[in-house]
């Protein structure tokens, strides 16, 4: 019998690690794989499986990622690492760089595209040697924007009984959840850490594309989206994770992309794909008020003075919301994507996704996310995982767990995922969004 998996979380005493530690021991699946906790003091390591009641069968491992000689001997008995150690920009690059050397999965909670851009340019490449699957944004950053257009197009496929291209595809976001400390600290690393040309190249449409694909509308002040299927109309305003998930579904754009032109067999999304997405508010005003208090709000933090002060009174790493706030929270993401109009084909089809989470969208249900992430690439059967994951590279969740990841999703009982073409009407009749 071969050895089992070992599945090592790294920041295992931090608040979304501490989440996510619970949620694999307890997990169904537990005895298909061995946990391992890694972080920098072994006392609070301690303190964690003290507090957390978990048994002498997980593996403790002192890991101070500022050591790259440290971050190699833990990874390198482990079959995936989930890491949660951020900012990414100042510590998972060597991570990466570990499990890439070592052919170790990965996966991550980053929302940080300038992260994300220099771990493609430095490892993709390496990675599709040794097979190691790297895939960052596996939590509500952005598994949800990924895995909901992803739904659309396959849903749209079996609609149209064969390959067909997407015009665009728009996620409406309703949630429900707080933010910790960790949140914050990316935010001002961003703006402190990040050089000023980094960041502008991650904002760059198709930033982490390998392909260059139709450029993205500018985004209105005012979002509407009608659904046909129940004959009402979404408003929202301007969403803080939207360029992140774009630049993340792009991805999974270009990799389809560059797939199929050299495979026609390959699934993709065709060359119009276009992607955006918004927060859903109670009416047009609403959203233009949200939509100005997100700049001026992102605009503070740019001021020293404000921003030192921000600091000090929002909360510290380490800091979160309450375990009843997480309880109370939800997420609903509704993905309208429409195909192309075609004289084969003018009557373009739609198709709505809706994916819904219980729990704090950016920590419990996170927690959820990105477990079921890493137990999809080492649990999975045989052949299971789309073809781009069988030859390794940094991916994207679509692209890295497709199908699988989805199933095991809907498996925990957290998670509820509906795809169905909902209306195909003349190209003269279509509303824009």
């Amino acid at each position: 019998m071969s050895a089992k998996s070992v599945v090592l979380l790294l920041g295992a005493t931090g608040f979304t690690g501490r989440l996510i530690a619970k949620y694999l021991y307890t997990h169904p699946d537990s005895a298909s794989f061995t946990l391992a906790l890694g972080a920098r003091s072994k006392d609070r390591l301690d303190a964690v499986v003290s507090d957390l009641g978990l048994g002498s069968d997980v593996q403790l491992h002192v890991v101070d990622v500022g050591r790259p000689e440290q971050i190699r001997a833990a990874v390198s008995s482990a079959t995936v690492v989930i890491n949660t150690v951020g900012p990414f920009w100042s510590w998972g690059t060597s991570i990466v760089e570990a499990c890439v050397s070592h052919g170790v999965h990965y996966v991550d909670l980053t929302g940080e595209t300038e992260y994300i851009k220099r771990i493609v340019t430095r490892s993709h490449y390496a990675a599709t040697k040794t097979g190691a699957i790297i895939v960052p944004s596996c939590g509500f950053d952005s598994v949800p924007a990924d895995i909901t257009a992803y739904l659309s197009s396959k849903t749209l496929r079996d609609a149209a009984g064969g390959p067909v291209d997407i015009d665009t595809s728009v996620s409406a976001y309703v949630v429900k959840g707080g933010f910790s400390g960790g949140t914050i600290a990316t935010v001002v690393q961003a703006i402190e850490k990040i050089p000023a040309d980094e960041r502008r190249i991650a904002r760059i449409d198709y930033s982490l594309s390998p392909a260059r694909g139709i450029p993205s509308p500018r985004s209105p002040l005012v979002y509407r989206m009608f659904l046909p299927d129940t004959g009402k109309t979404l408003v929202g305003g301007f969403w803080f994770m939207r360029n992140t998930n774009r630049s993340l579904v792009q991805r999974t754009w270009g990799l389809l992309e560059t797939a199929a032109a050299l495979d026609t067999a390959q699934v993709h999304y065709g060359p119009a794909f276009k992607y955006d997405e918004f927060i859903v508010t109670a009416g047009p005003v609403r959203a233009v008020l949200m939509t100005l208090g997100l700049a001026i709000g992102l605009g503070a933090f740019l001021i020293t003075p404000i921003r030192w002060l921000l600091k000090k009174l929002l909360p510290q790493s380490g800091e979160g919301p309450t375990e009843a706030a997480q309880k109370a929270g939800f997420m609903k993401v509704t993905n309208l994507t429409t195909s192309v109009a075609s004289p084969a084909r003018p009557a373009p089809i739609q198709v709505k996704t809706v994916m819904t989470g219980t729990g704090d969208p950016g920590y419990s249900l996170t927690a959820v996310l990105i477990s079921e992430a890493a137990l999809s690439l080492v649990l999975a059967a045989p052949g299971a995982l789309p073809p781009l994951a069988r030859g390794g590279g940094v991916l994207t969740p679509a692209t890295a767990m497709g199908d699988v990841l989805v199933e095991r999703l809907v498996a925990t009982g957290r998670v509820t995922v509906e795809s169905k073409v909902v209306v195909a009407r003349p190209l003269e009749g279509k509303k824009t969004v």
